[in-house]
């Protein structure tokens, strides 16, 4: 999907003036040598590009290209591109011309669109190009890529099946994330059967194709032990570094960046990876980078309009402090005015180089710099943290798919959270926010439904006037209580759960007393990864004697008891966040509202089928998500529309299709062949090329910056 817009009377005169300007030029760069670049009927015997070239890259050799692309025309087509070729021997000049670097219609031939692809060879390592032995015969012609590759020519899906059982080889999870990882990224070290196969497109494939096996690889639990050692097991940098150092140019760090046109952040400053604590710079990455391999492959965001960012304000990791290998600053983190000034300063240039409808992520802050992030900048930017609202919103999802298993409505239930940080705290606000749409009971009496536990006990009107700000709407008048038991015991919840980053919380004597209260309890052990649980599958099941409704943060194995298999469902935020981000994309959504989080949970509950109540769960199976996506994407947008948020107008008719049209697939492309107009490419047609080359890099930096073009796929 793209937006359609004018090119303005004076920007077209100034992009006139600077094709002039750059036509000047490249006459001045086209240097004849005798017996080098000679003029002759064919046209120039030879060519050098503009200045803003590198000498190396003027002095090209046989089958050197030069890549060159313009943003919209009024027309509402896309980017146009030009690929200039030279082939010293046969004097002929080859130019082919491409629109949009993004997917063409599936029966529309691609240029592998590269700054510059000087070889066959190049084109192998490039993971955004690259296919591999799926090359056709007149690709590997085309592209110089004859003899590069054995000569068998295979397809995407006998790939993707040689993949997996590549994969399936490993039996250390962590072992088959760096080689899921390998594959999409360009890291070093691993087998040779994966580092001659890199690429893009085949790591998407295969997720998609195998997500309910891969997803705990390359997401949690797994990813946990990747962010530990993520120092180490990558060697080549992915993504966006912005750290103290940079303070005062970060809009000159994002223009590096040499995708333009991104459409979702995801940033972290490391302080809380997971429940794993501060692992600053160097392993924090790993949270952005998983969390948007998600957004491509669950929710079909384009992968090069996906930009990960670590924000390096020191840590108090004292390990890495002292490790002289860590790559961060080696200082104590940074707090107050100087923190607030370098997130200031970020949110203001991702605004101003992106536009107003880049989605920022805030993901795995601490809980004091979450709320206060989330708060100060929902009214001016497009921002959203995961860990608060996404996880929220799948949670609701769970509990209102779980009313038909349990009957009544949300305001007949008790809930009860072990946690209060910034999980714990938006999972019981937006519980109170649909719990109050729904029964028209004003927002503070919903609340006093909803208790929490933290780290002193349960949280009630005693303890006020210490309590951390957004933990105070949650201090109803009731006397001290110091133990979860007791609390479960005074309460008598009808829901029992947990965000408390603490492994196995839930005992038996909590789980027995659940059961004692309700005939069929709702425990949700949220917490990852595995080890931080509150409860497994099978202690959940095996205490509450087969009668628990019971879902989890990490994935757990079906349990028998009793003779009946139950079938654990996990609460996994990757259910509602990809969705969730195309809906907004898709829409031109510029703020998230609380209502679109609640229309994104009445989306996925409603995906639950009756086989899905049948086995006990209340979520649906992970291989259907792509399907999941489209319907919270179509609900989300839906929601934005009316709240009248949405700018990408006239609002589509079927939002769901267009949702689906919109998603980014992992499918080869065919990449067409060469265009060659021989004995009549002058020297001012060559000249033209070469300055618009910078024109249009210019022109498209502009609008970039302005935010006016949004390519979707």
């Amino acid at each position: 999907m793209q937006s359609n817009f004018d090119w303005p009377v004076a920007e077209v005169l100034v992009g006139f003036s600077l094709l002039c300007f750059d036509f000047a030029h490249c006459l001045q760069n086209l240097n004849f040598k005798k017996g080098q670049r000679k003029l002759c009927k064919s046209g120039i015997g030879g060519w050098s590009s503009c200045s803003n070239f590198s000498a190396s890259q003027r002095r090209r050799s046989a089958s050197s290209r030069v890549t060159c692309c313009a943003p919209s025309s009024s027309s509402g087509k896309p980017h146009g591109g030009f690929v200039m070729e030279k082939e010293i021997n046969g004097g002929s000049t080859v130019v082919d011309v491409d629109v949009n670097p993004h997917p063409h219609p599936e029966d529309q031939g691609v240029t592998p669109w590269c700054i510059s692809v000087s070889s066959g060879y190049t084109l192998l390592r490039d993971p955004h190009f690259n296919k591999g032995l799926a090359f056709t015969e007149k690709e590997r012609d085309a592209h110089y890529l004859r003899g590069l590759l054995p000569p068998t020519v295979i397809s995407q899906e006998t790939q993707v099946k040689k993949m997996i059982q590549h994969v399936r080889q490993y039996q250390v999870p962590l072992h088959k994330y760096m080689a899921m990882m390998d594959l999409q990224h360009n890291a070093h070290g691993m087998p040779i059967l994966i580092s001659q196969e890199r690429n893009e497109r085949l790591f998407y494939k295969l997720l998609v194709d195998y997500v309910e096996e891969l997803l705990p690889v390359v997401y949690t639990p797994t990813v946990g032990e990747a962010c530990q050692k993520y120092g180490s097991i990558f060697m080549q940098p992915q993504g966006l570094y912005i750290s103290l150092k940079e303070k005062g140019r970060i809009l000159e760090v994002l223009r590096n960046w040499p995708e333009k046109n991104i459409q979702v952040i995801v940033v972290t400053d490391g302080e809380r990876i997971l429940g794993l604590g501060d692992l600053g710079c160097q392993q924090g990455m790993g949270i952005p980078v998983g969390k948007l391999s998600l957004y491509s492959a669950l929710g079909g965001v384009h992968p090069r309009a996906c930009l990960p960012i670590t924000i390096d304000v020191g840590t108090n990791n004292e390990k890495l402090l002292n490790d002289e290998l860590y790559i961060g600053l080696k200082q104590k983190r940074a707090t107050g005015q100087e923190y607030a000034e370098l997130l200031h300063e970020f949110m203001t240039a991702v605004k101003q180089n992106y536009g107003e409808k880049i989605l920022v992520q805030f993901e795995d802050f601490a809980n004091h710099n979450a709320f206060d992030l989330l708060e100060k900048y929902r009214s001016t930017h497009l921002v959203f943290n995961d860990d608060i609202q996404g996880t929220a919103s799948v949670v609701l999802a769970g509990l209102v798919a779980a009313l038909k298993l349990v009957g009544g409505n949300l305001i007949d239930h008790r809930f009860l959270f072990l946690g209060a940080g910034e999980a714990g705290t938006g999972i019981a606000e937006i519980i109170a926010l649909e719990t109050s749409k729904r029964s028209n009971v004003p927002l503070e009496e919903v609340r006093k439904h909803i208790w929490l536990v933290d780290s002193k006990g349960l949280i009630e009107s005693s303890r006020k006037e210490s309590l951390q700000q957004f933990k105070r709407p949650w201090a109803h008048e009731h006397e001290p209580v110091k133990e979860l038991v007791d609390a479960v015991n005074k309460i008598k919840p009808t829901v029992l759960i947990g965000t408390s980053g603490q492994g196995r919380t839930f005992t038996k004597e909590v789980i027995e007393a659940m059961a004692s209260h309700n005939e069929k309890p709702i425990i949700l052990s949220l917490s990852n990864p595995t080890s931080q649980s509150e409860c497994t599958a099978e202690e959940a099941y095996t205490w509450s004697k087969g009668r628990a409704i019971y879902a989890s943060g990490s994935p757990f194995s079906p349990v028998e008891y009793d003779g009946k298999v139950f079938v654990p469902g996990q609460s996994n935020n990757a259910y509602v966040f990809p969705g969730f981000g195309l809906g907004l994309i898709m829409s031109g959504t510029i703020r998230v509202h609380d209502d679109l989080l609640l229309a994104a949970s009445e989306a996925l509950a409603s995906q639950v089928t009756q086989e899905d109540y049948d086995k006990g769960l209340i979520y649906p199976p992970f291989r259907n998500i792509r399907k999941i996506s489209a319907h919270i994407a179509a609900n989300v947008a839906a929601k934005a529309y009316e709240l009248g948020l949405a700018t990408h107008l006239p609002q589509p008719k079927d939002l769901v299709k267009f949702a689906e049209s919109s998603m980014y697939t992992p499918d080869y492309r065919i990449y067409r062949s060469k265009v060659v107009f021989s004995g009549h490419a002058s020297c001012f047609q060559r000249c033209v090329f070469l300055a618009m080359d910078s024109v249009v890099k210019k022109m498209s930096r502009i609008y970039a910056a302005r935010g006016e073009y949004n390519t979707l796929t």
